[in-house]
């Protein structure tokens, strides 16, 4: 069965099975496995869009909001999204973060890993509102990113938490989707909404530097701005050299507009784009009208909390969107 037969299942969903489904996108020669995860993100550009799920705390729970689309769909997304996390549970609970990316890859799986990072000047772990959503002052700021400084070495030690897990990943031939400081034109968490290379974008770029200076080769860097302002996106791009993949958080309006989806073209420089964070899935007919998107990740509670069972259903039977069985064929 082709893909775009899948858009008239929705009815049926109870007769789906995966074996109907394993159709190959013309255009993906290879699999991300044996292609790389960004030579297949090109190579869809334009003709699909992969299904993607985060997947939030508890990290002990790695793969739970993937199991709820399953459940809804029968069918898994191809991209699986985890995080690095910031409480103290959930930081102790990395290495089950890791295995299920692992897992994810070895099932064919993109993998993509967001991090909502402690600021350098506390600890480890933190809570939300006193830690990841804290402020640094421009003094602070200042110090931050002077190389060689008290909070510059402890941003760096603050990374270098979480190498041991990359370099298993890389050691396990994993390409990681990784979007360190995302949203970083806003200003909600401490990292974010300060333009400009002695802003939000140089310390994205301090964040490239550090992890490849660490031998981590097999990562592909996703940049990823929040939809507001979207007119400055530029001034925190850092770089056509530090970005792989430039990602559209979709949270203000409840679908990325025209204008977005042209500003994100205009600032990726022909990088493959996609959606990062989405609340309301992508309609087929958004995804048809603003095709470019390679992927979208439905954010956790919200794929249930914000979307109808038919909505969902809808998407992922379309026939320009990719599910997981589709992706494993290669």
């Amino acid at each position: 069965m082709s893909p775009s037969s899948r858009r008239f299942l929705a009815p049926v969903l109870a007769a789906v099975t995966a074996a109907a489904l394993m159709a190959a996108p013309a255009a993906a020669v290879a699999t991300p496995q044996a292609g790389g995860t960004l030579n297949y993100l090109k190579q869809i550009s334009g003709q699909y869009t992969i299904a993607g799920q985060h997947n939030k705390e508890p990290a002990s729970q790695p793969a739970y909001y993937t199991g709820k689309v399953h459940d809804i769909t029968g069918q898994y997304p191809g991209l699986w999204g985890g995080d690095f996390f910031f409480g103290a549970s959930d930081v102790a609970n990395r290495q089950a973060v890791v295995n299920q990316a692992k897992l994810e890859w070895s099932n064919g799986a993109i993998v993509t890993l967001t991090w909502h990072m402690c600021p350098p000047t506390q600890g480890s772990s933190c809570d939300w509102s006193s830690g990841v959503m804290s402020k640094l002052s421009d003094a602070q700021w200042s110090e931050l990113m002077t190389n060689g400084s008290n909070l510059n070495n402890r941003y760096k030690a603050r990374l270098a938490e979480v190498v041991p897990y990359l370099r298993q990943l890389q050691d396990a031939g994993v390409q990681v989707l990784f979007r360190p400081l995302h949203e970083l034109n806003d200003s909600w968490a401490w990292w974010g909404g300060r333009p400009g290379l002695g802003g939000s974008a140089g310390l994205y770029r301090i964040t490239h530097d550090y992890f490849v200076g660490q031998g981590l080769t097999s990562i592909v860097w996703n940049w990823a701005v929040k939809d507001v302002n979207m007119g400055s996106i530029a001034s925190f791009y850092p770089g056509d050299n530090y970005v792989d993949v430039a990602a559209l958080d979709v949270w203000m309006k409840a679908n990325s507009s025209a204008s977005d989806y042209q500003a994100m073209l205009n600032v990726s420089h022909g990088k493959p784009i996609a959606l990062g964070e989405t609340g309301t899935i992508p309609s087929p007919e958004l995804l048809a009208s603003q095709p470019k998107w390679t992927y979208f990740m439905e954010w956790s509670e919200y794929l249930q909390g914000s979307n109808t069972n038919a909505a969902i259903q809808r998407t992922y039977f379309d026939g320009r969107v990719l599910v997981l069985a589709e992706m494993q064929r290669g």
